[in-house]
């Protein structure tokens, strides 16, 4: 599923099932799913005693947690993919001009 194909999936699952409501509260409900992301990774981990270990938990935060983000650029009539496009543009320029991809500027390890 394409970024576009995902954001207009969000919106028709919200609108065939009256799950419209006030941006605030998408952002809250966004920080909240986020917030369930990192107790799944926390436990994946053992609390820090083991290295991350993908779980079927974990998979289905990251989805509740993409839903929630894509509900919220509904909400707000932001379209994701030119928001994307931005930032990654912004990371490519601070990695040119300062080898990191931070905002502040501080070297920050490459993921992947």
């Amino acid at each position: 599923m394409s970024i576009a194909e995902a954001e207009a999936a969000v919106a028709s699952a919200i609108r065939a099932h009256e799950l419209a409501t006030d941006p605030a509260i998408r952002l809250h409900d966004l920080m909240s799913e986020v917030g369930e992301l990192a107790k799944a990774f926390v436990e994946s981990t053992g609390y820090g005693a083991k290295s991350f270990d993908r779980t079927a938990e974990w998979d289905e935060e990251l989805g509740d947690a993409l839903f929630a983000l894509l509900a919220l650029a509904d909400a707000t009539g932001t379209p994701v993919e030119p928001a994307l496009a931005h930032a990654l543009a912004k990371i490519e320029d601070r990695m040119a001009r300062t080898g990191s991809a931070s905002s502040s500027g501080d070297r920050q390890p490459a993921s992947g």
